[in-house]
């Protein structure tokens, strides 16, 4: 069997574009995020309280069958925002992978990094990226984590140093939220594995307008935008 046929099935190493033009990991990248941030319940999954399910349960589903071992370790290792966390299962060793946040499933022991007030990882700002077309409802009642348990923010703009995630890289907006006015008024951050700063907002799920420090048009020209 020529390499080109060996690239293909279960055991496959190639990496493959699908008809519509995407990228067979990028397929296997969503499809993972999918199933360990929301879906796991309704897929049959079992997932534990701190968000690991082990790998050979994820292979062994319909959804996942064209993929192997490989694959999966291929998509963690390479994947620009290190969504994903692999580890051996601490009393049998076998392999296990999480999703670093962005969950809707309520994960309890997820491993997050509590932000204190003036503590050395404390920022004073944060980003959080959306789109121009949302900022008229932005400006007028805040942001919302709405079905997830976080609103995720970034500690700068993508391409900044030491900025891997947070936000997306088309994102034509940029809010920046006053870390220590907001932690002041007992809303809590967090840190992820990945370098994303986590909060649940207020009891609302909200950070309100009020700790907006600034905001910024990204595209096509960056320019400062007001503030009400």
């Amino acid at each position: 069997m020529d390499s080109g046929r060996r690239g293909r099935g279960r055991g496959g190493r190639g990496r493959r574009v699908n008809r519509g033009g995407e990228d067979r990991d990028v397929r296997l990248s969503k499809s993972m995020s999918y199933a360990l941030r929301h879906g796991a319940n309704q897929m049959g999954l079992h997932m534990g309280s701190d968000g690991f399910l082990f790998v050979e349960d994820l292979l062994s589903h319909p959804q996942f069958h064209s993929y192997s071992l490989e694959d999966v370790e291929r998509v963690v290792a390479t994947n620009d925002k290190q969504r994903f966390k692999l580890r051996p299962h601490p009393e049998d060793g076998r392999l296990q992978i999480q999703a670093c946040q962005g969950h809707s499933i309520q994960v309890k022991d997820l491993e997050l990094k509590p932000v204190l007030a003036g503590s050395p990882d404390c920022p004073s700002e944060a980003i959080h990226g959306s789109y121009l077309r949302n900022w008229s409802s932005i400006q007028q009642q805040g942001l919302s984590r709405m079905k997830r348990t976080h609103i995720h923010l970034a500690p700068g703009l993508p391409g900044e140093d030491g900025v891997v995630s947070g936000m997306r890289k088309d994102c034509d907006l940029a809010v920046y939220i006053d870390v220590p006015k907001a932690l002041a008024d007992g809303i809590e951050f967090f840190w992820s594995e990945n370098g994303v700063l986590l909060t649940a907002g207020d009891s609302e799920g909200k950070l309100l307008p009020k700790y907006f420090s600034r905001a910024l048009r990204l595209k096509p020209t960056r320019s400062i935008l007001p503030l009400q």
